[in-house]
């Protein structure tokens, strides 16, 4: 039975999204971001795996942009996707690849003090058992920690913040506040949220003093369900083991997985795919998130440090491609953009790349992100997604 490995980079966007007009940073519309390219052009690139299958290539089909180092005549299956659903966000992404594009508009909360509407902190107090809450505002996760951490010392009110994305998130010392204390909060302040059409609640714990807090890696999101049957649950109801790599279990809701690998980095989630590409069953799937180019350099603008990730990438991808058997599929692809040399700090509007291991060496032009689950289940034998088709 055939294997597949469904690989998210977080935020690996290629440009030239046709719609970028409609989605903003700092006031002014995406047009023309392309995170890949404008990486490459800042200080080159050097990626001979992900390259040779067809990423430099991809960009060049997406966007007619160049890459400098990325020039390599492609060695696999190789194209650009474009995303339907109305966000650029990271649910909206995974869910739409998955075989559900988002059927609704987001909730986002306005950029103003407060942010959040009265009984939205209400009920947040409630809740926590405190008499207040604190931030109640868009704000960096870092920074928000570094300006109210202290406060939060003082008075035991939870940090909670926004962003330009569909998201409340609430920061609070995993020793002071309580870690599961924080998490029982997160998880039953999600319900109110999601009828709100917010796509996560995140609790984002931290430790330290003040001036020196740091954030933990036991993050959790709690998100609105998918509202239709996903690639992940099409595999585990036919009987197949389903291998959830990162934040695809909290992408998810935890639904159709049988098996959840989690990290505190990056690194570590790369150990974890380079095992499964050893070890994983017959006929499974193993659908990854790897979060750092995103959450560690897009949102911060850090070129050099997406750069040097991006490489750093490229070697994990080789490593994990010299442990798949012959049948086994492995597509690389992307959920969004985030353009390190953008205006703003959000996500930018792009097409994503499609790159595909054991599925020989060729072009498939421009696909839909839906495209990309229903290839997935052609694989493995399955049904498809209600969105998609092949290009296998």
């Amino acid at each position: 039975m055939n294997r597949a490995f469904l690989i998210v980079m977080d935020s690996v966007g290629i440009g030239g999204a046709p719609d970028a007009d409609r989605f903003f940073n700092a006031g002014l519309p995406d047009t023309g971001a392309n995170t890949v390219a404008h990486i490459g052009q800042s200080r080159g690139l050097h990626m001979p795996v992900l390259d040779g299958l067809g990423l430099g290539a991809a960009v060049r089909l997406a966007s007619g942009d160049d890459t400098p180092g990325l020039t390599a005549e492609p060695q696999g299956l190789w194209g650009a996707a474009t995303e339907t659903s109305p966000g650029k966000d990271t649910p909206s992404g995974h869910w739409e690849i998955a075989g559900v594009p988002v059927p609704w508009d987001w909730t986002y909360f306005p950029d103003r003090r407060p942010a959040f509407p009265p009984e939205v902190t209400a009920r947040i107090c409630q809740l926590a058992g405190t008499d207040g809450i604190l931030a109640n505002c868009h704000a960096s996760g870092t920074e928000v920690i570094d300006d109210f951490g202290a406060r939060h010392l003082q008075t035991g009110r939870p940090i909670c913040y926004t962003s330009v994305d569909s998201v409340l998130q609430i920061a609070a010392h995993e020793d002071a506040f309580g870690l599961d204390r924080l998490i029982v909060l997160c998880r039953d302040l999600a319900p109110m949220l999601h009828d709100m059409r917010v796509g996560r609640v995140i609790a984002r714990p931290f430790v330290g003093e003040p001036g020196a807090f740091r954030r933990t890696p036991h993050r959790r999101d709690f998100a609105i369900a998918p509202p239709g049957d996903t690639i992940l649950d099409i595999a585990h109801k036919a009987g197949r083991v389903t291998h959830a790599i990162g934040k695809i279990g909290d992408i998810f809701s935890h639904r159709g997985i049988t098996h959840l690998h989690k990290g505190g980095d990056d690194a570590a989630l790369a150990e974890h795919l380079v095992t499964l590409g050893q070890e994983a069953e017959p006929g499974s799937l193993t659908f990854a998130n790897f979060v750092e180019f995103d959450t560690n350099f897009g949102h911060r603008r850090d070129i050099d440090g997406y750069a040097r990730q991006l490489e750093w990438f490229d070697g994990v991808a080789g490593r994990f491609l010299a442990t798949l058997k012959p049948g086994d599929l492995a597509i690389f692809t992307a959920d969004h953009g985030n353009d390190p040399s953008w205006r703003g700090t959000d996500h930018t509007r792009e097409r994503v790349p499609v790159l595909a291991h054991g599925a020989g060496a060729r072009r498939v032009g421009l696909v839909g992100y839906s495209d990309i689950g229903a290839s997935v289940m052609a694989h493995l034998g399955l049904p498809a997604p209600a969105h998609g088709e092949s290009f296998l």
